[in-house]
């Protein structure tokens, strides 16, 4: 969207006499505490140190995570919002600390994470002077911000943080980033109490939802034969998880969900059919290319469940309910559009449907269901000699949690292992970089997602290259006491690189062979227990025990080296072209 013009709105509140005298730092922090804030991720610095200084006063009422590197602030907001559903705030210094977001605010972009990121900035005067640690914030972050706005004097804070967090969180969420001089940090200013932002000119979060389109929709529905959901994250921020079951039962069809959609109804419903796309099951992927209607809801046809898009779902009638309405007809060409928020929209759908089962067609996803354990699954999760696998450790988890632990995985192989295996039984318990595909993300996510959801087990499950990219949040660990457990299932390679050298390169395996320190003593540097198992019977002991430890835990699994994870669709095949090995 365009930058928005700041505009100082002449409400009641502020015609009346002013609260009181503050800081433009102690405003911002009141206006935190009125949005509801109660953790920050960040890190202190010049720029910020106003900011900062005012915070020494208001630790009883904001918590401060202090990371060890500014990405994991950005990361650990992340988790904090996936989890709990509100915004996470992160706190950076200007130059280094601001561009050291840039991974994280890319990462939440794509993913549609709430996230405002307040940066220090030197002062006024000094902009564009190549002052020290003065970086160019507003332009490095414009193409990863939903937006973003500079602000220079004190008496602009309350007004434009109010819009970031309205911004941040309606319509598609997103991150948003307010840089702050130095000197509008100190600058006293009036203040007339914080008021919340409910409308923004130019910005419409919801578009219009047009009756004609879902009565469309609902007529393509009631018509098919093989009527087929595939299900998104947008359930899931729009808090519909409900009326998506509705839906989906009274509709009776079979549904299958991305990677950021998984937990919106539990793995173990019974038209609940699998994961899409490239790791996806098999029957999602195959019978996508039988179905009649497709029914696409808060998902955004990505390349990974999509593969070749001129050969993806060509037979069916698309309908796709999307509140961007940028992403309908993006990828795959629609239908029927159903504008809106899915929270809003799948009701009045529901109430169109007729009450249905699709046993038949239901049946044809349960024989590809056995196929792929016969063929696949079953050696992957129970295999009865040789190395350990990913899988098999993956499920001895799922034993221990019941699928009520909150999953929080990098990226490569294990990630999709664990999204593939893991038992998702409750909404917002899968957390996972989908878009930017971010290794490093998983450890200081984990420590985030926590402090959103305090009374889960949270449990990352990270590669040994992954984890090597962000192991120094082990320090925000220690020092922050927070119970997190993590799995590294080290097979010694970058696996997933590793896995298309061995199928598209001859095995040429390029710079994949990776070392790594004694995880086991680097944690125990760090005053956190762990241990290290190679053995299938340490394996379910060994998860028991790190998930009664009281505290952070690190276990240290070696894991098969040349393991791949199937099915499998090729980069540049069909989804209906699927391998199983």
């Amino acid at each position: 969207m365009d930058t928005l013009e700041i505009q100082k709105d002449k409400t009641d509140a502020q015609q009346a006499k002013a609260v009181a005298t503050l800081t433009g730092s102690q405003i911002l922090l009141n206006g935190l505490i009125a949005e509801g804030v109660d953790t920050i991720f960040g890190y202190p610095g010049g720029a910020i140190m106003p900011i900062y200084d005012a915070l020494y006063d208001y630790n009883d009422r904001l918590k401060h995570i202090l990371v060890r590197h500014e990405q994991g602030a950005t990361h650990a907001a992340q988790g904090y919002a996936r989890t709990s559903g509100k915004v996470g705030v992160v706190f950076a210094t200007s130059g280094p600390g601001a561009t050291n977001l840039i991974t994280g605010l890319a990462d939440a972009q794509i993913d549609s994470t709430p996230m405002v990121c307040i940066t220090g900035q030197v002062f006024a005067h000094l902009l564009g002077t190549d002052a020290f640690q003065e970086t160019d914030v507003i332009n490095i972050t414009t193409p990863v911000t939903k937006w973003n706005y500079q602000v220079t004097d004190a008496s602009e804070i309350e007004e434009v943080l109010a819009k970031a967090f309205y911004i941040a969180s309606t319509g598609r969420p997103g991150p948003v980033l307010v840089d702050i001089t130095k000197n509008a940090q100190i600058q006293m200013a009036e203040y007339f109490g914080y008021q919340k932002c409910d409308h923004v000119r130019s910005y419409k979060p919801k578009p219009e939802i047009r009756k004609s389109y879902i009565e469309q929709a609902a007529e393509l529905i009631n018509k098919a034969e093989k009527p087929f959901v595939l299900f998104g994250q947008g359930i899931l921020l729009g808090n519909a998880e409900q009326e998506f079951k509705a839906f989906v039962e009274k509709s009776g069809i079979p549904s299958a969900w991305t990677i950021l959609g998984a937990g919106a109804i539990p793995t173990d419903h019974p038209l609940n059919v699998g994961m899409l796309g490239m790791h996806g099951n098999y029957g999602p992927n195959v019978l996508t290319n039988e179905c009649d209607v497709l029914i696409a809801i808060g998902m955004r046809f990505d390349d990974r469940v999509t593969g070749r898009l001129d050969k993806y779902a060509k037979q069916a009638k698309v309908i796709h309910l999307d509140i961007d309405p940028a992403e309908i007809d993006k990828n795959v060409k629609t239908t029927v559009p159903v504008w809106g928020d899915c929270k809003e929209t799948l009701p009045m759908l529901t109430e169109l449907v007729q009450q249905k089962t699709h046993d038949a067609w239901l049946q044809k996803f349960r024989d590809f269901a056995q196929q792929e354990m016969d063929q696949c699954i079953d050696a992957e999760i129970n295999p009865k000699e040789g190395e350990l696998s990913m899988g098999e450790v993956i499920n001895q988890l799922n034993q221990l949690t019941n699928g009520d632990a909150v999953i929080v995985t990098d990226v490569g192989q294990h990630q999709m292992v664990a999204c593939r295996y893991a038992k998702f039984n409750n909404t917002r318990s899968n957390i996972t970089s989908g878009g930017l595909g971010t290794m490093g993300f998983a450890l200081p996510a984990a420590i985030g997602a926590k402090f959103g959801a305090p009374d889960k087990d949270v449990v990352a499950v990270i590669g040994d290259g992954g984890f090597q990219m962000t192991l120094q949040e082990l320090g925000t660990i220690m020092q922050s006491k927070v119970d997190v457990k993590i799995i590294i299932l080290n097979n010694q390679f970058l696996g997933m690189v590793r896995q298309w050298q061995e199928l598209f390169n001859d095995k040429r395996y390029s710079f994949v062979d990776i070392t790594s320190p004694d995880f086991v003593a680097l944690a125990k540097s760090y005053y956190i227990d762990g241990q290290r198992i190679s053995e299938r019977n340490q394996v379910k002991d060994a998860l028991a025990t790190m998930l009664e430890h009281k505290g952070p835990y690190l276990l240290e699994i070696m894991v098969k080296k040349e393991n791949n994870v199937f099915p499998m669709v090729p980069q540049g095949c069909s989804v209906s072209e699927i391998r199983l090995k």
